[in-house]
């Protein structure tokens, strides 16, 4: 419920007295467009490619069109211009060719798990683990499309309520619904340690349509509303199920004869769902500091990170694939996948100088988690992204970027019962029932892109100076607005954030 990104260029352009550059990188061979390429001015920190490589780059009022304009991707040449000079809006990087004895001249020749051994050796000492503070920009993207929808009916004496009324209720249900949020933020502490990060928000966006919500909690209301417009004066519906809960008129208890235990653990696992919703909505701040955070932390420097392929690297198997450059440096390219039962594979991208691995591509390769009880499923399908390290200063690695996507199915399959009562019948007051069978599975996709501009030292002092602004609210759009950004350095968005427009 939540993905977004942009492509749009149309080469270099000025912004009243700002001016900015806007291109496409791409293979000069294939033509493909390159990913993750680092655009910077002169040596400083720039912007990073879009998975359909665009960019763009805003020039801050200290550039000079005597600066250079460097772009540099993993294997291929850097190309460089002179700001003045560049009129492009495609850019062509050609593959870097790599002699194998120019290789050997700094390298044993070490076999794959020789390498590895050495990047477990270096692992404390290659990373940045000292407090700072970083300007970054994070997006996330969540995309939710409905499955199944199914209501059978099985019994009803009301006769508003029967099987063509119910088609009709699942009908007006949203089946497709995307979200997403963008946020620019200075993040002060240790990097992917919660408890020891405070987030200041700079500016936020928070894109979607408020009427395909794809929720419980929207799910609930929309049910409720449509059944309120059915509801005889002097009525009122009490629904029989752990999957709608009460509104208005409405009160909830759960199935007749059904185990105590599936109750409890059902609707533990809906309500669970429902918090995490609301905690999203109505504490930005916190939900988005923890969000960027455990992106951070789930990188392979951290022990109880999920890549475990160097704490336990006798469970994978490496192969040493190829060499590449990087920033003018030789990188080992090595491959990795499970001996046992493990749940990633990928590739490793590590600096020939010092063993640090600099990028990290990597998938799940069976689902992470799955199970199926008392009638709610769930199954986490997928998760896969990149990690990549740049050199600061001082000689060790900092987090560059980094960008996740999980894919979750969700799944409802039980009874629902409706029985209409009279407020003013005496004795008995059950007026007429309806028993059906609900069926509903939603699929999700969320994807995670986070980007670090730059980061300054950071003292306790200055750490426990700054205080959070807890109520910070992002700008809600109802459709894709290209001004917003307009003077920010950011991820450059992909096409189907452009093309998002709400339905009046």
């Amino acid at each position: 419920m939540k993905h977004l990104y942009i492509l749009f260029f149309i080469g270099p352009f000025f912004i009243q007295a700002q001016e900015a550059i806007q291109a496409k990188i791409l293979d000069s061979v294939s033509k493909n467009p390159i990913p993750y390429a680092t655009i910077s001015i002169n040596e400083n920190s720039g912007v990073i490619s879009n998975e359909n490589g665009d960019f763009l780059l805003y020039l801050n009022d200290k550039s000079s069109k005597t600066d250079s304009l460097k772009i540099r991707s993993l294997g291929y040449e850097t190309k460089q211009y002179l700001i003045k000079n560049f009129k492009d809006s495609i850019i062509l990087l050609r593959e870097k060719s790599i002699e194998l004895e120019e290789v050997l001249v700094s390298n044993k020749n070490y076999s794959a798990e020789e390498i590895v051994e050495k990047i477990n050796e270096n692992l404390e000492q290659n990373y940045n683990h000292d407090p700072i503070k970083s300007r970054l920009f994070y997006r996330a993207s969540f995309f939710n499309q409905l499955l199944k929808n199914e209501v059978k009916i099985k019994k009803t004496t009301i006769p508003e309520l029967n099987q063509q009324f119910v088609d009709s209720i699942l009908t007006d249900m949203p089946k497709n619904a995307d979200d997403y949020t963008e946020i620019l933020a200075d993040i002060y502490g240790k990097a992917g340690v919660k408890s020891d990060q405070k987030l200041d928000i700079i500016k936020a966006s928070h894109l979607y349509d408020k009427s395909k919500e794809v929720t419980f909690e929207a799910y609930e209301e929309k049910f409720n509303n449509i059944i309120k417009k059915h509801v005889k004066r002097d009525s009122y519906f009490k629904i029989k199920s752990g999957f709608f809960g009460t509104k208005g008129d409405m009160d909830t208890t759960f199935f007749d004869g059904v185990d105590k235990d599936e109750v409890t653990k059902t609707d533990a696992m809906l309500e669970a769902e429902k918090k995490k919703e609301k905690e999203r909505k109505e504490n930005f701040l916190k939900h988005r500091k923890s969000a960027i955070s455990s992106l951070q932390h789930e990188s392979f420097i951290f022990e109880d990170s999920e890549f475990n392929f160097l704490s336990k690297s006798n469970r994978y198997e490496f192969k040493l694939e190829d060499y590449s450059f990087l920033n003018d440096n030789f990188v080992y390219k090595i491959s990795f996948k499970p001996k046992r039962s493990e749940d990633y594979k990928g590739i490793i991208y590590v600096s020939i100088d010092d063993f640090a691995i600099v990028r990290l591509d990597y998938e799940n390769v069976k689902p992470l988690k799955k199970f199926s009880l008392f009638g709610i499923s769930y199954k986490h399908y997928l998760k896969k992204g990149t990690i990549i390290y740049a050199k600061n200063n001082e000689g060790t690695y900092d987090l560059k970027y980094a960008d996740k996507e999980n894919g979750t199915t969700f799944g409802i399959k039980r009874p629902l019962k409706i029985i209409e009562k009279n407020k003013n019948t005496k004795g008995r007051r059950k007026q007429n029932e309806l028993s059906s069978d609900v069926h509903f599975e939603v699929a999700n996709t969320e994807k995670s892109e986070l980007i670090i501009f730059k980061n300054d030292a950071l003292t306790t002092a200055e750490f426990e100076a700054f205080t959070e602004k807890p109520k910070v609210k992002p700008v809600y759009l109802p459709a894709y607005d290209p001004e917003f950004w307009k003077g920010y350095n950011v991820i450059e968005p992909n096409q189907a954030i452009k093309d998002f427009k709400s339905i009046e």
